[in-house]
């Protein structure tokens, strides 16, 4: 439970102050761990960076609703002028024997106010303690929302890392083929220039080597694809060249599944979330009940005004009691709200451990699906690679054909990379079942 806390914290406090942009994340030509991806990510990843925000907000919402404990002390002044007109009447004989209204006289004056107010909430039946544990639950939610996003965001950055070690062996793969069909190529050109071997078996090495090239072409582009790729996973899409350590090497990862599902449902930390949210469903139904309750508060002021000035001045202290009498039927039907949202927190809690088991039983066997594959291509290697060197050298010995050569040239770049995809695919597959189980 909330794992990673205290580092993310920490970083979140060095993060946004970097001493010279970002060649101090990650220098040029930097060899980079899979755990040094990792910091880079926790760091620098946009994704972090809002989830803990978002912790550093449910922190304030809690002493937000702490703050109903406190005193609530306002002050306030006015000042106002108000003109009295006091109307005389007089009477003036017409021309047709009326009477004529006319304005007399009036005077003004100035008003001066001011007060300083203090109220304090003596008992409220829990409604304060309820909403500050409804906060602090939250808080705790959102703690483990942060825990989900970091596992979300390393898995990615084990994916991306994985994939550009791949990208680079299939490199290698590709570069080594284009050797061999150079190499072959020669052989083909000291045969026919001695009399030996036909024109066909150079133009088909030509065209063996062309292909060639142009598949290493391809995959010196998925070399680039795949650091652009973990570039993004790290959060660093502008990081300077580096170089990647590799560890696409296998190794067992021994658990069973019935002690993967139980790690899973102790430390999933989206689950811990759904538990944290139940809670405070649980709590909200206690606070839409305060609207059937009175509140008790004290107030006490001080004012001072007058006409002239602020020489007139009175204290006054007091206790109110409100109580509900009838809302439209507003509290009944908060607390009906409450109750569902809480089955509705209950639901959606079952539905994720259904999902859970899912995942670790679908992560679990593509794991045991893949090691079986490590060991299935490891063979096809071996056979290809033996295959390959008969062929050469029944070409070589002039007894063989370059069709043959071609075919078996290219059986063994593809085990290579059927090789390479299992490693990678094992890789993942036990970043998979470790997110599954919510572990790191």
């Amino acid at each position: 439970m909330n794992r990673l806390i205290p580092l993310v914290l920490f970083i979140a406090f060095v993060a946004p102050f970097p001493a010279h942009g970002q060649e101090t994340i990650i220098k040029k030509d930097e060899l980079l761990t899979l755990d040094r991806c990792v910091e880079i990510a926790l760091m620098k990843h946009p994704t972090i960076v809002a989830a803990r925000n978002n912790v550093l907000a449910g922190q304030s919402r809690v002493f937000e609703a702490r703050s109903a404990y406190y005193p609530q002390i306002a002050a306030n002044a006015g000042y106002s002028r108000t003109k009295s007109l006091a109307s005389l009447l007089r009477t003036s004989t017409t021309g047709t024997g009326g009477t004529l209204l006319s304005g007399g006289s009036g005077s003004s004056f100035d008003q001066y106010s001011g007060s300083i107010t203090l109220s304090q909430n003596i008992y409220d039946f829990g409604k304060t303690g309820s909403q500050v544990d409804i906060q602090k639950l939250g808080l705790d939610a959102s703690r483990s929302d942060l825990d989900t996003t970091v596992d979300q965001v390393l898995f990615g950055v084990k994916q991306a890392y994985y994939g550009a070690l791949q990208a680079k062996r299939k490199r290698d793969v590709a570069e080594e083929t284009v050797k061999q069909f150079q190499q072959h190529l020669e052989q083909a050109k000291g045969f026919y220039e001695v009399g030996t071997k036909p024109k066909f078996d150079v133009t088909k090495a030509e065209v063996d080597l062309s292909n060639s090239r142009l598949n290493l072409i391809k995959a010196e582009n998925s070399v680039k694809v795949a650091k652009v790729t973990l570039n993004n996973a790290l959060g660093a899409p502008d990081a300077p060249e580096y170089l990647i350590e590799d560890n696409l090497a296998f190794q067992k990862y021994e658990m069973s599944f019935q002690q993967a599902i139980e790690t899973a449902y102790k430390n999933r930390p989206d689950l811990q979330s759904l538990l944290w949210k139940r809670m405070a469903a649980e709590r909200s139904i206690d606070l839409a009940r305060t609207g059937f309750y009175p509140a008790l508060t004290g107030t006490a002021a001080y004012n001072r005004g007058g006409r002239s000035g602020f020489q007139d001045e009175g204290w006054n202290v007091g206790v109110g009691l409100t109580f509900p009498i009838f809302s439209g039927f507003l509290t009944r039907n908060q607390v009906e709200e409450a109750k569902a949202n809480l089955a509705a927190a209950r639901a959606n809690e079952e539905t994720l451990k259904q999902s859970i088991y899912l995942d670790v039983q679908q992560a679990y066997l593509n794991l045991g699906l893949a090691e079986d594959s490590i060991n299935n291509t490891q063979l096809t290697v071996q056979q290809a690679t033996e295959n390959f060197e008969i062929a050469n050298g029944r070409y070589a010995a002039g007894v063989g054909n370059p069709i043959e050569v071609t075919d078996a040239e290219v059986s063994l770049a593809n085990a290579k990379t059927g090789h390479i995809q299992a490693l990678y695919d094992y890789k993942v597959a036990r970043a998979s079942i470790e997110r599954a189980m919510g572990l790191r």
